[in-house]
């Protein structure tokens, strides 16, 4: 039995590594920037009673939360650092490093906080990519999509999910009337628990093709792929992704893992896990979108788990405790995993949600993340889904084909603006 420290959850609910290390027997010290938000969640009393301890930092600051660590670590030594959400990275690591615990490093951990520190240095690697730029200002960021020229996208540099990114296709989504360039900053977007958006913009050319995910293992600098996790997006404007199948047997697995080893290499990435998005371009192969420093999120691990037929987030806590790649027992995925978004074309307030009753062995997870009273919209990024389905099938068809016909019988009732 190991005695870990988790930072944080994925979104205020996803506790699903947290029941992992329970399941393996371990202990947790949560540590958290606002401990109200998960009870806001209807998630304190369920799950951060098992913890350990709960230690609230509030706000958050990182020689506090290294003071409390240490005094902890002291007394009741930490075996393992876990944290798998995008804004407490660089602090996980530091905290890592100044335990001696498996972690990445902090060099890398604040790199991959910039989307266009990333890009710069793929470009000094030679890493085929999209053309981009910076913009800190609305007069950079004109000049940026002005000089790049259309189709473009802007996506702040800090961001995550899919959140505050705009698709420009044309000089008509410039229209004058609606500013959509001279008001873009500032927006000090907050992430919550106490970050808010540094407002530096990455401007990069757009391009259409076959988005993916590729989530990995690395271990001393040794990577592993677990597959290709093929997504389905809705169309532009929207950036939100309406489902994924996981793995994809439509794509060439050694171009594309040989494509993300080699981007994790040109950022020095260590140890720990990631969540890299390509684009699949008929023209230009493999592109990147953005490499997480965590796995992937929105529940979607356990996608890949109903298919590799295995825990992903127990191998992610071995991995941290130091456990060999080479010991970690992956096999052949037993089938075809596929997830559906449940969404609404309307915008207003959420009244109800009413899923279908089914029996079907094939539907294997079925969570609606909005409330009563939260407010809706068109999915234009990932924030908007209401719930989602997952499915597994012998057959890509057929896991498909049930994913669909469940998420059609949905009935989402919103009362209007």
């Amino acid at each position: 039995m190991a005695h870990l420290l988790l930072l944080e959850v994925p979104g205020g609910n996803d506790f699903d590594l947290f029941e992992a290390a329970l399941a393996q027997g371990h202990q947790v010290t949560f540590f958290t920037a606002d401990s109200s938000y998960y009870a806001q969640n209807g998630t304190l009393k369920k799950y951060l009673g098992l913890a350990k301890r709960i230690v609230e930092i509030k706000p958050f600051d990182y020689h506090e939360f290294e003071k409390r660590a240490v005094e902890i670590h002291q007394k009741d030594p930490f075996d393992a650092l876990l944290c798998l959400i995008d804004t407490r990275i660089p602090e996980a690591a530091k905290l890592a490093e100044r335990l001696n615990l498996r972690f990445l490093n902090p060099e890398s951990a604040a790199v991959m906080r910039d989307k266009f520190t990333v890009r710069t240095i793929l470009a000094e690697n030679g890493i085929r990519q999209p053309e981009f730029a910076l913009a800190t200002n609305n007069q950079q960021l004109r000049t940026a999509v002005e000089s790049m020229g259309f189709p473009v996208l802007v996506k702040p540099c800090d961001g995550y999910g899919s959140q505050n990114i705009a698709i420009f296709l044309s000089e008509d989504d410039l229209n004058p009337l609606l500013d959509p360039l001279d008001n873009y900053l500032p927006c000090h977007t907050d992430y919550g628990f106490g970050v808010i958006a540094n407002d530096r913009l990455l401007v990069e050319r757009y391009i259409s093709g076959q988005l993916v995910g590729c989530d990995t293992l690395t271990r001393n600098g040794k990577h592993v792929m677990l597959g290709i996790n093929e997504k389905l997006m809705y169309p532009p404007p929207s950036c939100a992704i309406k489902g994924s199948c996981f793995p994809s047997d439509r794509y060439e697995t050694d171009k594309i893992q040989a494509y993300v080893f080699s981007v994790l290499d040109a950022l020095g990435f260590n140890d720990g896990v990631t969540h890299t998005e390509i684009l699949l371009s008929p023209e230009q192969g493999p592109l990147l979108v953005e490499v997480n420093p965590r796995l992937v999120g929105a529940k979607i691990p356990r996608l890949l788990n109903l298919a590799l037929g295995r825990s992903v987030h127990e191998d992610v806590i071995d991995l941290h405790l130091g456990k060999p790649l080479s010991e970690l027992p992956y096999q052949t995925p037993c089938g075809f995993a596929v997830s559906r978004w449940i969404v609404t074309e309307a915008a207003g307030t959420l009244e109800e949600v009413i899923i279908p009753p089914t029996s079907d062995p094939g539907i294997r997870h079925v969570e609606i993340l909005k409330k009563p009273g939260n407010p809706v919209s068109y999915p234009y990024q990932n924030g908007d889904r209401i719930g989602y389905v997952m499915t597994l099938g012998n057959t890509r068809e057929q896991a498909e084909q049930l994913a669909d016909d469940y998420v059609s019988q949905v009935q989402v009732k919103v009362s209007p603006l």
